[in-house]
């Protein structure tokens, strides 16, 4: 009786047209499935043969047939975003490489010729005093900065007028021309003045293209990044910088561990220069193939032409924040790590090559910690965040060298090392962010650019120099943290007067 019931009501159900509310396959094994049958049997009858609920019933009937024109509809959309998004994404992964390809290389050519200075200094500049050779060195080293600020300002400029991409590329041919220059030089015994001559005239070329690359690469990575993600983009700036730091170390490591006395002065030294080199075709390639950003495109339409004028006159303020913070990255970096095998060796009375393991160690360190900083930056904010890092380096900077000078060893260098890279990790990762948001896109990379190299300039360039005169006239081995920790004063005056930002500076000023 039961299964006869069941057949009559599902035929009820078809002939109404309610297909959707057949009865299920498990109907007939349920104790309670003919009341169950009979409930949904009277409802479609009621709706479809009622007059009127003809009009419910179609639309209940329909209803299955708009959610999937509505599902349809969604899944274009989400398919149009996808085609918005995915090139959106990608030009902020080629921004980042052609970022940071360039900016490692110029770190890695500088590196190098710090962590060489030794040598150098024994082939070029050959002299009677030792400490009169390095000093010639260190000022060969120091002389290309005289050019970063020119090249600053006019490849600045160019990219501010022309693009990133533009001025990208013409500083990749540069870099590439000043470490061809490097790498073929021949010593002074060979052609005399001549060799001292190409290693100036290359380090002049060197300073000219690295005055526009900080500026045309950090606008890049800011204005291809989301404003929510900037600090983390920013971050590689400084993570492409130890980067270049660290596997310029291990290449000095390796070229004066393994290789003979003789052998490192008479080609050795030159390996590092020739690997830098070879980076040099492929960053060209990724820099041409590159699209400008949108910010830059916007501010090209609707702004006046970038003029120098305007940079300090309407951001005289943001310049000089600017200028003040880049001190305590340029002093650290040029005095704690490039500076420091020579240090080692020449104060410190410790082997040449494993003087590169502290440097090796502490860059690693700010390569992974940089990023983890900047994109910390995105949720609680640059400012705190720089102030905090720069004041407990400050406070630990004596403390460490005196506890280094008591004992000085390998394993004491290393500490030191390390535990300054995790306290400037905190000051690296939101300091790409930090100066380019202090000006708006249509001057943005001439702003930074003038900013930074006049910085570098004054207190990177001869940072070497000051401190090796410094040690000379005091007779203390720990008068590079006096320097150091005056950059780090200067620093953190600035960082307390950078403005805070809340609006959008990809508008125009």
């Amino acid at each position: 009786m039961q299964r006869i019931l069941e057949d009559g009501l599902t035929s009820v159900a078809a002939s109404c047209d309610a297909a959707m509310w057949r009865k299920p396959q498990n109907a007939r094994h349920h104790p309670m499935a003919g009341v169950f049958m009979l409930e949904i049997g009277f409802f479609a009858f009621y709706t479809r043969c009622t007059p009127a609920r003809r009009e419910r019933s179609r639309a209940i009937r329909d209803r299955p047939t708009r959610r999937i024109h509505e599902d349809e509809a969604r899944m274009a959309t989400i398919a149009n975003s996808t085609k918005t998004v995915r090139p959106e994404r990608a030009l902020n992964r080629r921004a980042v490489a052609a970022a940071v390809i360039g900016n490692a290389l110029e770190w890695y050519d500088f590196t190098v010729f710090g962590l060489m200075t030794v040598v150098i200094a024994e082939l070029f500049f050959p002299t009677s005093s030792e400490y009169a050779s390095l000093l010639l060195t260190t000022a060969t080293f120091g002389v290309a900065f005289f050019m970063r600020p020119v090249g600053g300002i006019v490849l600045g400029l160019y990219a501010d007028r022309a693009g990133r991409k533009a001025a990208l590329s013409l500083v990749m041919l540069l870099m590439t021309a000043g470490i061809f220059l490097l790498a073929a030089a021949p010593p002074y015994a060979a052609i005399g003045i001549g060799g001292p001559l190409l290693i100036v005239l290359g380090r002049l070329l060197q300073g000219f293209s690295a005055g526009g690359e900080f500026g045309s690469a950090t606008a890049l990575l800011i204005e291809a990044a989301p404003f929510s993600k900037r600090g983390f983009y920013g971050s590689w700036q400084m993570a492409s910088q130890a980067a270049a730091l660290l596997i310029g170390a291990l290449v000095g490591a390796a070229v004066t561990r393994g290789l003979s006395h003789d052998a490192l002065h008479s080609w050795g030294w030159r390996v590092p220069f020739v690997l830098g080199l070879v980076i040099g075709p492929i960053g060209f390639y990724i820099r041409r193939h590159l699209d400008d950003s949108e910010a830059f495109l916007h501010a090209q339409q609707s702004a006046r032409r970038a003029t120098l004028g305007e940079v300090f006159t309407r951001h005289p303020r943001e310049v000089l924040c600017g200028l003040g913070s880049v001190i305590a990255l340029t002093v650290t970096i040029y005095v704690l790590i490039i500076y420091l095998p020579t240090f080692a060796v020449k104060q410190l009375k410790l082997p040449y090559a494993q003087s590169f393991y502290a440097v090796i160690i502490g860059n690693l360190l700010l390569m992974v910690l940089s990023p983890i900083a900047g994109a910390w930056s995105d949720r609680i904010g640059r400012k705190g965040l720089s102030l905090w890092s720069l004041v407990l380096t400050l406070a630990l900077m004596y403390p460490l060298f005196v506890w280094l000078d008591g004992a000085p060893s390998i394993g004491r260098l290393i500490v030191v090392h390390a535990v300054l890279a995790v306290t400037l990790a905190g000051y690296y990762g939101p300091f790409g962010a930090m100066i380019a948001e202090l000006f708006p896109a249509n001057v943005r990379s001439t702003g930074l650019s003038i900013a930074y190299n006049i910085a570098v300039m004054l207190f990177g360039g001869f940072g070497q120099f000051i401190v090796t005169w410094l040690i000379k006239t005091t007779g203390s081995p720990l008068a590079p943290t006096y320097y150091v920790m005056a950059g780090l004063a200067l620093s953190i005056v600035a960082v307390a007067f950078v403005p805070a930002r809340s609006a959008d500076l990809d508008a125009p000023a």
